[in-house]
């Protein structure tokens, strides 16, 4: 369970040196910190599940979802996320893993995502292709189909079968709220078609 300083400071009201008293009861392993102001009460919690909770609103995202999906092959150590919060990076370790937020553009932010809801945790995750179109969005700029098709498969490393197996009605709804040229671009890819 995620539980805050502020609510510790009243759960040992009672106490004299309240903050002291947080501190014993993480040394003894009582609370284990996410954040400054933040703990987790069990030690066996998926760190995926703590995503929200660092940083709200966001979702996971970009090479953690594209990886877990086998899009691209490579595995992702950290839990990639997007934001809004116009912070750019914004990174966190903790014994359950190291977290990295990601601005999007507003206008993208709620599409493409679902809620997973697991006991006392729930946290929001990108499908494939809102991953994809985040990642692309935040990657250099490509000024042609060829340079687009380098991105996607030669430095990503995306998987080229399953690209073409992707939603591409999604793809289509997304990408124009991102307002961005390899969007745009991967719009033009996609309607060419593999050839």
């Amino acid at each position: 369970m995620v539980i805050s300083t502020k609510e510790l400071l009243i759960k040992y009201k009672d106490y004299k040196n309240q903050k002291m008293k947080i501190k014993t009861e993480v040394d003894k392993k009582v609370y284990y910190p996410l954040k400054k102001g933040l703990y987790e009460t069990n030690r066996n919690t998926e760190g995926i599940f703590l995503t929200t909770y660092l940083m709200s609103p966001s979702y996971v995202s970009f090479e953690y979802v594209l990886s877990t999906t086998g899009l691209i092959p490579e595995r992702v150590y950290a839990y990639t996320c997007a934001t809004t919060l116009k912070r750019h990076t914004t990174k966190y370790s903790n014994i359950f893993g190291d977290y990295i937020y990601e601005d999007v553009p507003v206008y993208a932010f709620r599409f493409g995502i679902n809620l997973i809801e697991t006991t006392g945790y729930s946290y929001f995750i990108a499908t494939k292709e809102k991953a994809l179109c985040d990642l692309l969005y935040k990657k250099r700029i490509v000024n042609s189909i060829k340079e687009l098709k380098e991105l996607l498969f030669e430095d990503l490393r995306v998987d080229e079968e399953m690209f073409w197996d992707l939603d591409f009605e999604v793809l289509k709804s997304l990408i124009p709220k991102y307002k961005k040229k390899n969007l745009e671009l991967l719009g033009k890819l996609i309607r060419k078609g593999k050839k």
